[in-house]
């Protein structure tokens, strides 16, 4: 057979082999962004109360003491939802100050609609991606507990490499809490408790308050929001673990 050659000019042949560089490959996400689910309410509170509490990722790494105007401990929540929990712990614990992180505006704007109706002086929100704040916002050891309540199990196996719980992120969490701070999960899919549970018994410096592979017995201090509740009612089971950084 004879060579096929290109019909094309010259100058448009080499112009074809000159590519973009390869693009990064997009971070895999815990969640996925809804629209059209925020209330009128809720809209209004971002509008008027956001620039007072609310955090800006841009700024970099924060100091809760500058933040809070005070020196205490201070709890990360990642992923409040509603801010049911989030609400009642900083109601509780006026002393102590509380981180929220949340990236759906629906939640936002009902946490701040909340932190305004009960004059609350002690939570600060960011909205946004839990794994950015925490590499690039949080110090190192500043930080008191951390809690992800309920994070979005992926029941599907194809979905799995999206859960929030796994070795890297546990990592990051580790290097920003205080030696003896605590992280204390929490879930209603047993697979996903089995994958919690396997991740930080292997993970290195913490230590399982319940001991080696026990999960938490209901005295482990989680306030209780309509979410579980009305899966406890269908028949839910719920898996809490709580680990201390040694």
């Amino acid at each position: 057979m004879g060579r096929s050659f290109s019909r094309q000019p010259i100058a448009a042949r080499a112009r074809l082999v000159i590519v973009a560089p390869p693009l990064e490959d997009k971070p895999i996400r815990s969640y996925v962004l809804r629209s059209g689910r925020i209330t009128n309410a809720q809209q209004r509170a971002i509008d008027e109360h956001w620039p007072k509490w609310g955090l800006d990722p841009s700024n970099g790494t924060l100091s809760p003491e500058k933040v809070f105007e005070r020196a205490s401990e201070t709890v990360l929540e990642i992923g409040f939802g509603m801010g049911e929990s989030l609400i009642q712990l900083a109601s509780q614990e006026p002393d102590i100050n509380f981180i929220g992180v949340e990236v759906h505006s629906a939640g936002v704007g009902r946490l701040l609609r909340e932190i305004v109706s009960r004059d609350l002086k002690n939570i600060r929100i960011f909205w946004h991606d839990a794994v950015e704040v925490i590499e690039k916002c949080i110090p190192f050891a500043s930080i008191s507990a951390a809690n992800i309540f309920f994070p979005d199990p992926w029941h599907k196996k194809k979905h799995n490499k999206r859960r929030l719980i796994k070795p890297q992120f546990i990592g990051s969490i580790n290097k920003i809490l205080y030696k003896g701070g605590r992280l204390h999960l929490a879930t209603d899919c047993w697979h996903y408790a089995e994958q919690m549970m396997e991740v930080m018994s292997t993970s290195q410096n913490w230590e399982n308050v319940y001991g080696a592979n026990n999960f938490a017995n209901p005295s482990h201090g989680r306030p209780e929001t309509k979410f579980e509740l009305r899966g406890v009612r269908l028949g839910h089971k719920i898996w809490d673990l709580v680990f201390i950084r040694v």
